[in-house]
């Protein structure tokens, strides 16, 4: 009985699940598993470091509570969704895609395998050509393979498909609201979108809260050493103290801290005569006279940091995959969803048209709000009549130009007013828009909003008060670190600091 209900199952779900989006599925499932594994290993690695930095009675960015996290499955789970959504979503889509052209257009001929092949070849090579990337690896050779031969298996033959112009047709809803949204492509496009698509609305806010609480979690898997909040350092072999001396509050200035007796720091300087010669993972990295390191430590570190990412072409087509393969993704799984709903009621091929009518129409819905939340009609000569509408998306626009053009906030009457909202964006922008006041009275506004449960308005009120440039605050912002349990929060609080011409000061 249990045998022939799972039969019943499998046959269900592979009869009105379509293969694209069973294909895509497993794909993002092989996906999940080894980006959990590559977030956990770099938090473990995070953790030493980080442990090894306060022992050394430095400040540690993240702090204590943070680090509690970063040994748990939890973090790696949900920050290994970040590369699922991303890296999985665009190598799933390559595969499907490959095993689509080979089969459809190309008779699954074998000698037209070989430019597939290169093609793979040739993002191993990228993907480890500063130094071999275990997991990284396994993404490209894993993944894309395995969909391949999984589309292969359940594609359905040319008789028992429909004809080739009715398969084209589900990527037209797909190309109309690609062009549509490209419309809107701008350098801001993103924070529109957080505000308003993720802030109006409570789904919105939680699916925003989640990805700033478990973002930084992947982020750190793939930052350049340039990127990173703090570096660790040795510099054990240099026995003359008054050189030490020097380098130390030289590296102090970039961040780079000596971490006691932890052994896998991100640079080691040893001094061979007059040059120093600058180390990472036992691999010398550069050399550089004492003269021209003083001289220039920015940009020597800068160039140290770029000879030593590895990740430079996979953090690259992890942008490009979010940004094209996630929404197609998206796209093909709520596709999937309504078609097996609707087949019950219907035939697979009216299910299949209606399934593309409803997300065509959840496209457009999605693409309203946004467009008129950015409030396009706000005109800057009625500034002070937009910041008093009734309507949040005119003030929120009319914010966001009063920023742009660093006007003073202070000289509208409806600065005072706006302190008691309770909309996120419109907060937001508020505090953004303090971070340029130069009236003494709008400073005093700004340490309350660090006390806002929500982490958005937190971060910029950080922002706000390093870029205000009065050090009385650092005292306030460093009690606000130790009690911080966000690190996106510490993040813009140690930011802040740095602004503010604080630097790292052993501690103990």
């Amino acid at each position: 009985m249990l045998r022939d209900i799972a039969e019943f199952s499998r046959r269900l779900i592979i009869n009105k699940f379509s293969y694209t989006a069973r294909a895509l599925f497993l794909g993002m499932l092989i996906a999940q598993i080894l980006a959990t594994i590559q977030v956990y290993l770099s938090n473990v690695s995070l953790y030493n470091k980080v442990l090894a930095i306060k022992d050394a009675g430095y400040l540690a960015i993240p702090n204590q509570h943070i680090m509690q996290t970063l040994q748990g499955f939890g973090p790696a789970f949900f920050g290994g969704l970040f590369f699922t959504l991303s890296v999985g979503a665009g190598l799933s889509l390559s595969g499907i895609a490959a095993a689509w052209i080979w089969d459809r257009l190309l008779s699954r001929k074998k000698i037209y395998l070989i430019p597939f092949l290169l093609l793979l070849a040739g993002c191993l090579v990228g993907v480890n050509l500063r130094g071999f990337c275990p997991v990284v690896t396994s993404y490209f050779l894993v993944i894309p393979v395995i969909v391949f031969v999984a589309v292969l298996k359940w594609m359905p033959t040319q008789h028992e498909k429909r004809a080739g112009l009715m398969e084209i047709a589900h990527f037209v809803p797909i190309l109309l609201l690609a062009f549509l949204w490209i419309s809107q492509m701008q350098s801001h496009m993103f924070i529109d979108i957080r505000d308003n698509l993720l802030l109006s609305n409570p789904l919105g806010r939680k699916i925003n809260d989640f990805y700033y609480k478990y973002t930084l979690y992947p982020a750190e898997v793939f930052k350049t050493l340039h990127q990173k909040t703090l570096k660790t350092c040795s510099m054990e072999q240099i026995k003359q103290e008054r050189v030490a001396r020097v380098l130390r509050n030289k590296l102090i200035n970039s961040d780079y801290l000596e971490a006691g007796e932890y052994n896998r720091v991100d640079l080691k300087i040893t001094k061979d005569a007059d040059s120093l010669i600058l180390i990472n993972k036992g691999k010398i990295i550069l050399k550089s006279s004492i003269k021209d390191f003083l001289a220039g430590q920015v940009k020597v570190l800068k160039q140290f940091s770029l000879k030593t990412d590895k990740h430079g072409f996979f953090r690259k087509f992890t942008i490009l995959s979010l940004m094209a393969a996630f929404p197609i993704s998206l796209y093909i799984l709520f596709f999937s969803l309504f078609r097996f709903v609707l087949s019950f009621f219907q035939s697979i091929k009216t299910a299949s048209a209606v399934a593309s009518i409803l997300c065509f129409i959840g496209g457009i819905g999605l693409f309203i709000p946004f467009y008129y939340g950015v409030g396009n009609g706000v005109n800057v000569k009625n500034l002070s009549g937009a910041l008093e509408s009734e309507h949040r998306h005119e003030r929120v626009a009319a914010l966001k130009i009063l920023y742009q053009r660093r006007m003073e906030i202070g000289n509208f009457q409806a600065y005072q007013r706006m302190l008691k909202s309770s909309y996120v964006p419109e907060l937001y922008w508020l505090v953004r828009a303090l971070s340029i006041s130069r009236k003494p009275e709008t400073y005093k506004d700004l340490p309350a909003f660090l006390d806002n449960p929500h982490p958005n308005i937190v971060c910029m009120a950080f922002y706000a008060l390093g870029r205000r440039g009065d050090k009385s605050a650092v005292k306030k912002i460093l009690e606000k670190i130790e009690t911080s349990d966000h690190w996106y929060c510490q993040w813009y609080a140690y930011k802040a600091l740095r602004t503010l011409g604080w630097k790292q000061i052993k501690l103990k």
